[in-house]
C-alpha cells in the first residue's frame, strides 16, 4: 500500500549483521504484524480538530457494515476455524525458512534501492514541505570530521540517495553554546545564523535528552503582535533517560504538528517556551499535535541482538539505528535512519515529515546523551 513503484521490501533475503551490544540491525518481521490493517496516512496525521468532522461520517458507514457482517457470521464460522489453522501453519513455516536462510553462506552484497526521481524548483521550499503521500524520500547523511575542530564539531550533509546525489541540507553544532545547538542550512558552505541560507535549527536541553526543531522565522520577542512572522516549532524529540544504566536500544518520542484537511502542516507558533511542543506534550495538551515513537526492536536469539527490518537500507549495527512509527499503524515507517559505513548513514522519510524535520531528528541522535546511555 505504501511501497514505491510497486516494489515491496525483500523480507527473506536480507541478512542480519551481528550487533556490538544491544544494537538495532536489519531483520525480518514476524507474521503477527501482517494481520494489522494499515491506517490511511492522511487521516492518521490529521489534526485533532479536523478528525472529529470525519468521525461522524465514518460511524454511519461502519454501522451499515456491521449489520451485513452479523448476517454472515454463522455461515462463515466453520470456514474461519479451518482457514486460521492453515494461516498459522504457513506463518510458522515462513519464519523457520527465514532462519534457515540466515545460517547459509553470505550472499552477494545487495545495492540499496535508490530514491525515486524527485524534482523541485526551490530547494528552500522543498526541504520545508511535507513529503508527497505514497513517496518515500530516500537520502544519505554523511559526517565530515576533517579539519582542526571537526572532531568535536563535525559537519553533516544530507543528499538524495540516487545517481545525481542532489544536495539538500547541511548541519553543524554551534560553538560556545550553553546547550547543543545545530544550525541547518541549504548551502554547505554557509552555516552562519545570519546567513540567507539558514532554514532551521535544533536546540537541546542541558541534559541532551530533549530537543526542539525550529524553522528560520523570527524569535517571538521580535515578531509582530499577531505572531504571523514568528518562528514555528517543527518537532520535539524526547529521549527516555536511562536512570538504571541498563544497556539496550534507545527509546524516543517525536512530537510533530498535525496536518489539516489540505495535508498542510498546522503552524505551531508559541509565544514563549512555556507554550512549546515539549510543554504541551508534558501537560498532555495534544490538540493539533501528533505523537510518534521509535519502533521497538525485537530480540533475536540467533544473533543475540536487537533487530529491525530496514528492507536493505541499513547494513551495519549501531545504537543510532531507529525507525519512527505511529501507534495506529506500526507497518507505516514515517522515518528510518541507520548506519551503512563509519561516517555514512541512510535516512528515509515519508509523509507527513519534511526534510528539515527528518534531518534534525537524525542530528539529535548524533548528539552525546550521557543520561540515555
Amino acid at each position: 500500500m505504501f511501497m514505491i513503484n510497486g516494489e515491496k521490501p525483500e523480507k527473506s533475503k536480507k541478512k542480519a549483521s551481528k550487533s556490538d551490544s544491544d544494537d538495532s540491525e536489519p531483520d525480518s518481521k514476524t507474521g503477527k504484524t501482517k494481520k494489522k490493517a494499515n491506517a490511511n496516512p492522511a487521516s492518521m496525521f490529521q489534526a485533532s480538530t479536523d478528525k472529529e468532522k470525519d468521525k461522524d461520517k465514518e460511524k454511519d458507514k461502519d454501522k451499515d457494515k456491521d449489520k451485513d457482517k452479523d448476517k454472515d457470521k454463522d455461515k462463515k464460522g466453520k470456514k474461519k476455524g479451518s482457514s486460521k489453522a492453515e494461516e498459522s501453519e504457513e506463518e510458522d513455516s515462513e519464519v523457520t525458512q527465514k532462519k534457515k536462510k540466515g545460517k547459509g553462506k553470505k550472499g552477494k552484497k545487495e545495492e540499496r534501492p535508490p530514491s525515486p526521481i524527485i524534482e523541485f524548483d526551490s530547494l528552500e521550499q522543498f526541504v520545508l514541505q511535507p513529503a508527497s503521500q505514497g513517496v518515500t524520500v530516500k537520502c544519505r547523511v554523511t559526517r565530515d570530521k576533517r579539519g582542526m575542530d571537526r572532531g568535536l564539531y563535525p559537519t553533516y550533509y544530507l543528499h538524495l540517495d540516487n545517481e545525481k546525489k542532489v544536495f539538500l541540507l547541511a548541519g553543524r553544532k554551534r560553538k560556545k553554546s550553553t546547550t547543543s545547538n545545530y544550525l541547518i542550512s541549504i548551502d554547505p558552505t554557509d552555516l552562519s545564523r545570519g546567513g540567507e541560507n539558514f532554514v532551521g535549527k535544533l536546540r537541546s536541553n542541558l541534559m541532551g535528552t530533549k530537543f526542539t526543531v525550529y524553522d528560520n522565522a523570527l524569535h517571538p520577542d521580535r515578531a509582530l503582535p499577531d505572531m504571523s512572522n514568528a518562528r514555528q516549532e517543527l518537532a520535539a524529540i524526547i529521549y527516555e533517560t536511562n536512570v538504571l544504566g541498563m544497556k539496550g536500544p534507545r527509546r524516543m518520542t517525536v512530537i510533530i504538528p498535525g496536518m489539516n484537511e489540505d495535508c498542510e502542516r498546522v503552524p505551531i507558533r508559541p509565544r514563549s517556551e512555556n507554550d512549546g511542543l515539549l510543554i504541551r506534550f508534558q501537560n498532555r495538551h495534544m490538540e493539533n499535535l501528533i505523537e510518534l515513537r521509535n519502533k521497538t526492536p525485537v530480540w533475536n536469539e540467533e544473533t543475540a541482538s536487537h533487530v529491525l527490518n530496514f528492507a536493505g537500507r541499513v547494513t551495519q549495527a549501531s545504537i543510532k539505528n531507529f525507525q519512527i512509527i505511529h501507534s495506529q499503524d506500526q507497518d507505516y515507517i514515517v522515518m528510518q535512519f541507520g548506519r551503512v559505513a563509519d561516517d555514512a548513514f541512510t535516512l528515509d522519510y515519508n509523509y507527513p515529515l519534511c526534510a528539515v524535520q527528518a534531518f534534525a531528528i537524525a542530528l539529535s541522535s548524533f548528539d552525546g546523551k550521557i543520561a540515555c546511555e
